[in-house]
Order: C-alpha cells, then structure tokens, then sequence
C-alpha cells in the first residue's frame, strides 16, 4: 500500500536579521540583500520519498517492503573506487579515528547489487541512522560499539551474513562489498514508510542567501572534503568514486556537532570519536550556489533533524542531500578543530 506524505509549504515571516553567508566560518551578516520575499502558504498531498523529498513517479511506491538500509563505506583513497554512491538517495560524512571520516550511505528508493568497501561502525551512528529506523551494513565494530548499536534497537549486517563477500580483486581490509538486494530479503519488513529524515521544502522556500560556489569542509586531523556546484549541482572534486558512480548532491547541507571520545581506541592506538548528533549546532545549506545559515536541532538520538533560521523554519529543497557533521569548537580538544571555507 502506497502511504502518502503530507508536504506542507512554510510561510517564511522574514526580516533583515537573518544570518546570512561571508567568506569565512560561521560568522553572521545582517545583509538585508540575503532576504527573499515571503511565500503564500498552502499545502500539496504527495507521496514522496523520505531521504529525498521527492515525488514518486509511475509506479514507484514510498513505502518498500524493506528498512532503509545504510552502508558504511570508506573514504580514503584506499577505497577507489568506491562503489554504489550514484544510487544513493543521501549521505553522510561522519570523523573517525586519525582524523578520517567515513560515509553513511542511506540506500531506500533503490538497492545497488553492488556498493563497497564496506568498513566498520562507530558509536556516532546510532544519531544518524535511528530518525529513520535503519538498518546499517558494516565489516564489523568493536564489542562496545556493538553493544550501543544492540542497545538502541538497531539491526545490523556484519561480515559473514548474506550478500556481503570479499571481492578478489581488492586488498583487505578494503576489498568487503555488500549486496543489498540479497540483504534486503532478510530485513524485517518495516510497519510504514519511514519518516521524513530532513523537512523538505522547495529552493522557492529559501531565502536568498549569499553567492558559495566553492567549498572546502575541513575536518579535525587534516581530512577535508571539496565541493564546486556546476551544471545545477554540487559536484566533490576530491571524490574516491569513479566518474559514473558519485553522489548527485543537489544541496551540501553542514551541521557543526559536539565531538567526544568515544571510550576505546583503535588497533593503530589512535582514540576513536563519537559525533553527538543530538542537540542543536550551527547549520550552514548551500543550494544553487548559495549558503543560506541557520540552526539545526535534534531533540533526541532517534528524533528528526529540525532546521531554522531567526525568521522561521529553514526548508531543505527536495533533492539529494550530503550531510557534513563537521566538528563544533568546545568538544573534546584532540577533534573539534573542524572548518568551513568557502566563496
């Protein structure tokens, strides 16, 4: 049964005090040029996908007989190719230990046969995945990482379960892919459509925000992710997937979040971080090549991300979406040296 989702169109009351872009990190800008007129209110009955926001076409149905399933996939250059980002519907960029990060791959509208190297969770994702329910597909974890997953009611897909191999041509411990057509057959089928995991809105909702067409996204350790938007998106210039295969982000949306120690280190000695992705934190979205700031908040691990500015709630356009949990400063000083560039 298709279930339909109620998207609603936000009246934006705004002003001339809505934070606005500048060339460096986080700082506001009163610029009355970065406000966009109002929007007359209304509402549309749409069946849409919740980690896109967009409409179904045809026979497509919003409600799969399977969880949303998310891959944890490496993100160094060990890992290139990596494989299945172009079938994603969203991602996130989350820090591990040594100053990498490693992706959140959320899988819904579609399940590649194919995505990969698939590498081990963290503590950090019990907030990323939970708003929707998920199910996580990982080389493995630590026992105490397993224990929180366990404990929050997550169901996971380790190394040894159906549809995840070692493929011959790839060195280990980078050679793990997954199937997530055969994993799909044995996830419990969920009650109803997942929720919304962002509040999808239409780029007429935003403000005008501030010229970003380049962006560097810095993490603590030296790692950093760059985006330029051309053709109408955003394009990651220092991808590790093949030309064909990268993620078509339509919005880079950056939410600066608490880091902390996770409370074990990893077999190199380094100590492992865990992003608190619970709270509230500045939010930075860049679409059609423009940053609009605001403030995101999540009032629980489980509970969906809320996003607003000063005059009201902060839509994300429907589309395609990668999420950068970057580091806030006032954490744990070994990780909270994350920043934003841009211009």
């Amino acid at each position: 049964m298709r279930r339909l989702s109620l998207t609603a169109v936000v009246p934006l009351v705004l002003t001339g005090t809505l934070l606005a872009g500048c060339g460096g990190d986080d700082q506001p800008s009163a610029d009355p040029s970065d406000v966009s007129p109002s929007v007359t209110p209304g509402e549309t009955l749409t069946a849409t996908w919740p980690l896109t926001g967009l409409e179904a076409t045809g026979d497509d149905d919003v409600e799969q007989p399977y969880p949303v399933i998310v891959t944890k996939i490496d993100n160094t250059t060990s890992a290139a190719p990596q494989v299945g980002l172009g079938s994603a519907d969203m991602v996130v960029e989350e820090l591990v230990e040594g100053g990498l990060t490693r992706l959140a791959v959320f899988y819904y509208s579609q399940l590649p046969d194919q995505v990969g190297p698939v590498r081990s969770m963290r503590a950090s994702d019990v907030g990323i995945v939970s708003p929707v329910d998920a199910s996580i597909v990982t080389s493995g974890a630590a026992a105490v990482t397993k224990n929180k997953i366990s404990g929050a009611g997550i169901d996971f897909y380790e190394e040894g379960a159906a549809g995840i191999s070692r493929a011959s041509d790839r060195s280990a411990p980078y050679n793990v892919m997954a199937d997530l057509t055969t994993i799909a057959k044995t996830a419990a089928v969920p009650p109803a459509r997942p929720a919304d995991y962002l509040p999808w809105g239409s780029a007429d909702d935003l403000p005008r925000g501030k010229a970003a067409t380049t962006i560097d996204v810095s993490f603590s350790g030296g790692h950093s992710t760059a985006w330029t938007y051309r053709n109408g998106g955003y394009v990651n210039t220092n991808t590790n997937a093949a030309a064909d295969d990268q993620f078509p982000a339509d919005t880079v949306l950056v939410l600066r979040v608490q880091v902390g120690d996770a409370g074990y280190r990893d077999p190199a000695g380094n100590p492992v971080p865990e992003s608190k992705f619970v709270g509230q934190g500045p939010a930075m979205l860049f679409h059609g090549g423009r940053l609009v700031r605001g403030t995101w908040s999540k009032s629980a691990l489980d509970a969906p991300v809320q996003l607003s500015t000063q005059a009201g709630d902060l839509p994300v356009p429907a589309g395609h979406t990668w999420i950068e949990l970057v580091p806030a400063a006032g954490g744990d000083p070994r990780f909270s040296n994350g920043s934003v560039t841009f211009r």
